[in-house]
């Protein structure tokens, strides 16, 4: 699949570093846990819809993609 399905099918939750996952083992209050938020529920879930759509259709063009490489 695409190299950045997760870019897309992430896009509310952050990506922690090497570090920050080590860092948690000894972060017992969850002090670390950081999202990517928006200013209102309805903004968010616009843009989660959106780059889920966005992800679909960039499945469907490597399939196809896919299926007329293998026409030939």
């Amino acid at each position: 699949m695409s190299e950045n399905l997760f870019d897309r099918s992430g896009i509310l939750f952050a990506r922690p570093s090497f570090i920050e996952g080590v860092a948690r083992i000894i972060d017992f209050g969850g002090t670390l846990n950081i999202y990517n938020d928006s200013m209102t529920e309805a903004l968010a879930d616009r843009n989660a819809l959106a780059s889920d759509w966005q992800a679909v259709g960039d499945a469907l063009q490597e399939s196809l993609k896919l299926a007329e490489a293998k026409k030939l």
